[in-house]
């Protein structure tokens, strides 16, 4: 498993002796990009069966195959932890769903507010962002990222048992608020736009049952920084790290 560099998240089940066709961009990627040949090794997970160390059997400019040979680590599943925010300017939104990936967000989900500076995303290349970051930091699942919404209808249709992080610059005292609340199993994280929200907005939230306000400290902090600052602060007290 030591030559083995490069991870490959595949769609195909996975299992010792299964073969895995590739698509034309895999079969670019490795062949055409990493120049690997018959007999290299690359290691596989899908989100389902762990990850597995495979072998290349068969090597072509626009197809191959891999073969399964051994599990190497079984499936890990991250904390039930969902991301939410406002779409900001594309590579500052691309970076929060690589980060929120790497960090162990099990769902992103983009959310539009009154001040969201984009009400579009592209779904599908923030998806494969998410696909990417999973291969490049050994995780063996990958989050879904969703279709952005608008912010009331979420909370219309928010499950009772999942708790809301607000983070509000307005308040001190984090860790204690947090910490109080570590039999919550169900949890997601709500960072706003760079213009903030609302006073309705703001309002709204407060009032909720399910939301617990907190604060990133007495620096107001940008929108992609306040992302990776949220999910540090829950990974580290309630999370698996």
């Amino acid at each position: 498993m030591k030559d083995a560099k490069i991870r490959l998240c595949v769609t195909q089940a996975l299992a010792a002796g299964q073969t895995i066709p590739l698509s034309q961009d895999q079969a670019h990627y490795l062949f055409g990009v990493m120049r690997l040949k018959i007999g290299a090794r690359v290691l596989l997970f899908n989100g389902v069966d762990g990850e597995y160390l495979a072998e290349v059997s068969e090597a072509a400019k626009r197809k191959g195959t891999l073969t399964c040979l051994e599990q190497t680590r079984p499936l890990q599943m991250p904390p039930d932890l969902w991301l939410l925010f406002a779409p900001i300017k594309k590579a500052r939104t691309d970076f929060i769903v690589e980060k929120a990936a790497e960090m162990g967000a099990a769902r992103i989900m983009p959310v539009q507010t009154r001040f969201t500076n984009s009400d579009r995303i592209r779904q599908d290349r923030l998806q494969a962002h998410a696909l990417e970051a999973a291969e490049q930091c050994g995780g063996t699942y990958v989050p879904e990222v969703t279709e952005i919404r608008k912010f009331d209808a979420v909370l219309a249709d928010w499950p009772s048992d999942r708790q809301l992080i607000f983070c509000d610059e307005a308040l001190i005292g984090a860790k204690e608020t947090l910490e109080a609340q570590s039999d919550v199993k169900k949890w997601a994280i709500l960072i706003g736009p760079e213009g903030g929200f609302s006073d309705d907005e703001r309002a709204r939230l407060s009032a909720l049952p399910f939301v617990t306000k907190i604060s990133l400290g007495p620096r107001i902090l940008r929108a992609d920084t306040a992302a990776v600052a949220a999910l540090t602060l829950w990974q580290s007290m309630l999370g698996d790290w």
